[in-house]
């Protein structure tokens, strides 16, 4: 093993491997792998594929044909590679002496039979794409990918943009009150900050911070208008006690990095453990998201929108919680036809107990 590096997010893994023969990489979840890629041989390549071998389990070596080196190059030393982590965690760049030797974005799956790239292939494979063929959008996604890390390492980052976004949101639902760290340790770091009621707002607002401080993984592979989904915070409206209503957060925060996804309006996510143990009570056990609630009953929507980071638009989803029943209702038909249902029940979208 050449190489075992976590990602930051603690959810994915890669290893680098060399058999005496090949060098290759495998991405891992908590599954087991999920992509991998050829990187190097180490000895004459073969003319075709050796299917012999790939039938065992064994690393394929490169045709001579798609690899720089039909040669072989010399053995990668384990002390030259290290790990960039895309932003989102779901993919990653392997360096050698700080130069782009591998990568393996989120969209490879080797169940897809769509590989990483790697610095010696030539054409596309089975086994590896050529990274020079790649090296326009993927050198400029490693180089984002290591300055977003040094940013995130860097003295006073995180009290700078948490500052931020507090003062956008005094300047949206007024004055904070309670304030609570939901990470837990782990990154990314995220609280929950707590809006109380005002004479014109009769509710709390719970909203995330931090959350729009990354983008989500697998985002980009939603298709046009993907920088606009990106990067999200969270907000429940409630007139339940808010540090009992905030544990919902404890499970949504880190949600997205942590299972590898993105949150997005519509989107209907089922609670873990035991209905009994679910935060917003009430008989239900999933929350449905949505950008804006106004179809529901209730009060009018306090609007959020107007702040950015990195230069991408951050959208503030809103809380519904809503039971097993609707939640299958939402992924049967669509989650329109739930908001029909909850509107036709008068469900408001502010939370009470």
């Amino acid at each position: 093993m050449l190489l075992d590096s976590i990602s930051p997010y603690g959810s994915r893994r890669v290893v680098v491997e060399y058999d005496g023969a090949t060098t290759s990489a495998h991405l891992h979840d908590k599954s087991g792998a999920i992509a991998a890629t050829w990187i190097a041989n180490h000895r004459p390549a073969p003319a075709t594929v050796d299917l012999g071998k790939l039938r065992s389990g064994a690393p394929p070596e490169m045709p001579a044909e798609h690899t720089k080196h039909p040669d072989g190059r010399p053995p990668i030393m384990a002390a030259a590679l290290s790990a960039v982590w895309f932003e989102e965690g779901d993919g990653v760049a392997i360096l050698e002496d700080s130069q782009p030797l591998a990568v393996i974005p989120g969209w490879s799956d080797l169940a897809r039979r769509l590989p990483g790239y790697a610095r010696d292939a030539i054409g596309q494979t089975p086994f590896a794409w050529s990274l020079d063929d790649a090296m326009e959008g993927l050198g400029r996604r490693i180089s984002q990918s290591a300055q977003f890390w040094r940013w995130r390492a860097s003295a006073g980052s995180w009290a700078l943009f948490q500052q931020a976004e507090l003062g956008h949101l005094l300047a949206r639902l007024g004055p904070g009150g309670s304030y609570w760290d939901v990470s837990g340790g782990k990154t990314p770091a995220v609280g929950v900050s707590e809006r109380p009621p005002l004479p014109r707002r009769p509710y709390t607002v719970l909203s995330t911070v931090g959350m729009s401080g990354q983008r989500m993984p697998v985002v980009e592979q939603t298709g046009e208008g993907a920088d606009s989904r990106a990067r999200i915070e969270l907000a429940l409206a409630t007139t339940m006690p808010s540090a009992a209503a905030a544990r919902i957060f404890l499970w949504l925060a880190q949600f997205p990095w942590r299972e590898v996804t993105w949150l997005g309006s519509g989107h209907s996510i089922p609670w873990y453990h035991e209905p009994a143990t679910f935060p917003l009570g009430g008989g239900n056990e999933a929350v449905l998201l949505l950008d804006d609630p106004s179809r529901l009953p209730g009060p009018e929507v306090p609007r959020l929108d107007g702040f950015r980071t990195s230069n991408d638009p951050v959208r503030w989803l809103w809380i519904v919680p809503i039971n097993e029943r609707e939640r299958r209702l939402a992924r049967e038909r669509s989650s329109a036809s739930l908001v029909t249902q909850l509107a036709a029940q008068r469900r408001s979208w502010v939370y009470g107990p």
